[in-house]
């Protein structure tokens, strides 16, 4: 049952938060023993409605647990016990409801004797990465609690910085399609139109390239609503249908990776996170078969996250993964299967993942450098040229009657 009170902690400050408990009396016990002193006490509707929608499990952002996990871990190494940690950490984010409520949650469940991975997936705040849990569980076990937190929060943080690294680079370049896309619409229903006037009333035959640019101006002009709403229509079905049908998205994906630059920066972001992952759950002392399908689950593209759980099958049937991976139809790349190949045969597969998920990330970085400083002359080049071909189109006839 949810309960939810308010009243004064230990520090004289006043408290309005939820507590979870089997009954009423417990409720006040876990209360007292937290040195709460409660004014009021009751239990609330814990079941999902409208009104309270905004306290429904969601989804963490990376960044927010990353920062987390590092605040846990930076007191654990400081000496602090796990239950002391989190009460003070519910007292710092007092001002995030949501995550002092997420600590609150953990507190409680962790004084009635759960373990801190037990307290994780019984709260009701977040939903947490499989991956994530899987680490908590078994480092917990085997007392490297905080040293795999602070790894986890790095590797969060690196993901973040990942993902808006990429939502930067193609910022700019959207920005100049959508700028060019106006420019083009404006000229064609414009400006040519206007000039169109001056040819109709010489008697004049046009050249061809003219004809051609009026008829598409006039086009344009004409449906210029239809243009757009299919231009809506179309980008709305592909990417209802990416996320509902399966197969669609095998098929979006798949042409993704062969994509010149854009395949490439795909598949080394794809590697560089199992690598970091794998390698992760191994030094938590996950099993090699376990680890790889926890991390293939987190891969993005469907192609290379189905060659992967692939290959964790045959791990546990005794096959090497760089076996695998080789008879997979989509080539990955040759260097990562050598590398991998290696460090199966040394039995130094953790090393080799962590410098593997490091130079991916290197290679990533490079990739996106590259595509955003071609990106820009790309499309001015296009914009350039359009418009030029239209000036000259427009200029052609003008030419014409003065030499006649």
């Amino acid at each position: 049952m949810l309960y939810k009170y308010s009243g004064i902690d230990s520090n004289g400050k006043r408290v309005s938060s939820k507590i979870e408990a089997v009954s009423l009396s417990i409720a006040k016990s876990k209360l007292k023993s937290q040195k709460i002193i409660f004014k009021s006490i009751k239990e609330i509707d814990a079941t999902p409605s409208i009104k309270l929608s905004w306290s429904s499990k969601k989804r963490i952002k990376p960044l927010e647990l990353s920062n987390l996990s590092k605040d846990i871990a930076t007191f654990l190494n400081a000496g602090v016990s796990l239950s002391q940690t989190i009460k003070m950490l519910s007292t710092q984010y007092s001002n995030n409801k949501r995550v002092s409520e997420f600590f609150s949650s953990i507190d409680t469940f962790l004084n009635e004797g759960k373990t801190f991975y037990q307290s994780l997936s019984e709260q009701s705040n977040f939903i947490m990465p499989d991956f994530y849990m899987q680490s908590i569980k078994v480092s917990e076990d085997s007392g490297l609690l905080a040293t795999v937190l602070l790894e986890l929060s790095i590797f969060l943080k690196e993901q973040d910085k990942i993902s808006k690294q990429v939502s930067s680079a193609l910022t700019y370049p959207l920005f100049l399609l959508t700028v060019s896309t106006l420019m083009i619409g404006a000229l064609l229903s414009f400006v040519v139109p206007s000039i169109v006037g001056v040819f109709a009333s010489s008697n004049q035959e046009l050249p061809a390239v003219t004809k051609f640019v009026i008829s598409f101006s006039d086009f344009v002009s004409s449906n210029y609503h239809i243009i757009l709403g299919s231009f809506v229509t179309i980008a709305f079905v592909i990417l209802l249908s990416y996320k509902k049908y399966y197969s669609f998205k095998k098929f979006i994906d798949k042409a993704l990776l062969y994509t010149p630059f854009v395949g490439k920066m795909i598949e080394a972001n794809n590697l560089s996170r199992f690598s970091y992952i794998t390698s992760l759950l191994i030094s938590s002392g996950v099993t090699l078969a376990q680890a790889i399908k926890l991390s293939s689950n987190t891969l993005t593209n469907s192609i290379l996250k189905e060659a992967f759980l692939q290959g964790a099958k045959k791990v546990v049937e005794g096959e090497r993964l760089s076996v695998v991976l080789q008879e997979q139809s989509y080539s990955i790349d040759y260097s990562f299967i050598q590398s991998l190949s290696l460090g199966e045969e040394t039995s130094q597969v953790h090393n080799m993942l962590t410098n593997l998920a490091q130079m991916y990330k290197e290679k990533n970085s490079d990739k996106i450098t590259t595509i955003l400083s071609l990106l820009e002359p790309i499309m001015m080049l296009f914009v350039g040229g359009f418009v030029g071909f239209v000036v000259v189109a427009m200029l052609l006839p003008i030419f014409s009657m003065n030499v006649g």
